[in-house]
């Protein structure tokens, strides 16, 4: 299956938190989405990896994506190893999307940053006919992604572009729900977590509002790239 957008998330919930309405709206224009996790987040304060795994496939089929698959690398402790790296290269050789969207380039969370930079790398290097990999025993050919974008997660890093999500943002925060043991629930008994306070949905939306308001949108997702954007007309450009 080639999919023409492949996002990358580190954890479970980092894809669907920062980038749905993105998804959502390119879906609806016609395009195949797919999403990758590298881990379970099982260090994760609450919760169980079983139970992400669980929340992981109902966000997917709610959001309808083509595809979802998880690497079981490491929550925490993984490296930018050569194993992961050809995790990674195996996934894009697999689906060969034209766009993936990778992990904000630094965070509050650690686990973003270092997998911003494992993940653009595997980008680069699965373009490398040198590089040889197998899946399922059939060998892959090599494949690069004509782009690599970075969501934008916690840290309030100013955005190269903003996508419009106003028409998504309803269909966004019931996709998040789904990971209802991450978030707030009065009857729970496990530890808090910074994103398990009561207002923080609130706050996922009011964050939609500042990404939003430069481009003369109600929400929007930012983005950051690491080379230019070539334009065909300006004019088309808010």
């Amino acid at each position: 299956m080639k999919l023409d957008i492949l996002a990358i998330g580190v954890h479970p919930d980092d894809v669907e938190m920062c980038i749905a309405g993105t998804l959502l709206k390119h879906m609806d224009l016609g395009y195949k989405v797919g999403i990758i996790d590298l881990t379970q987040g099982e260090l994760g304060t609450r919760g169980t990896p079983e139970q992400r795994l669980e929340e992981a496939a109902d966000a997917a089929r709610l959001m309808g994506v083509s595809a979802r698959e998880n690497l079981g690398m490491r929550d925490g402790f993984f490296t930018d190893s050569e194993e992961n790296q050809l995790k990674i290269i195996r996934m894009i050789r697999k689906y060969r999307p034209e766009i993936v969207f990778a992990n904000a380039v630094r965070d509050r969370h650690p686990d973003h940053g270092r997998s911003a930079e494992l993940e653009s790398r595997a980008c680069f290097l699965s373009g490398l006919r040198k590089i040889e990999t197998e899946l399922d025993g059939v060998s892959q050919k090599a494949w690069r992604p004509k782009a690599v974008y970075h969501y934008i997660q916690d840290y309030r890093i100013p955005p190269d572009f903003c996508v419009d999500v106003t028409s998504y943002h309803e269909r966004k925060m019931e996709i998040i729900k789904c990971y209802k043991s991450q978030f707030f629930d009065p009857h729970s008994k496990e530890p808090q977590s910074p994103i398990s306070a009561e207002d923080f949905l609130d706050y996922l939306a009011s964050t939609s509002k500042i990404y939003g308001r430069p481009i003369g949108a109600e929400y929007g997702e930012g983005f950051t790239v690491a080379r230019p954007i070539g334009v065909e007309d300006l004019l088309k450009l808010k």
